[in-house]
């Protein structure tokens, strides 16, 4: 009588662990609450508060993308993508700042 070949199994060996979702969701949590105490308890001027904002804001939108829209288990292809929006992004936030805080001819 011939062997059955063994069944393969439903999960890859090499497949990714799955992120912590727990752990991200503290780690933005306590980025919102130094952002709060930035703005309110430490009161630094205007410039360095609105930079230091929109870099913790840069960070946490980073985090998001990664972890919860799966980003860092996808092709690299994907990922300079997705960077290349981040740096359009900056350049955008760049040139709204200077409209802002430099003098006008």
């Amino acid at each position: 009588m011939k062997e059955q070949p063994e069944a393969e199994p439903l999960h890859d060996a090499g497949a990714h662990k799955g992120p912590n979702y727990m752990t991200i969701f503290w780690w933005l949590a306590g980025f919102t609450v130094f952002e709060v105490a930035y703005s309110t308890i430490l009161t630094p001027p205007k410039a360095l508060l609105i930079s230091g904002l929109v870099i913790l804001a840069g960070i946490k939108a980073v985090l998001v993308a990664l972890y919860f829209m799966h980003l860092r288990f996808e092709r690299k292809t994907l990922g300079i993508i997705f960077a290349s929006t981040l740096i359009l992004g900056a350049i955008l936030v760049s040139v709204g700042m200077a409209e802002h805080f430099l003098p006008r001819p």
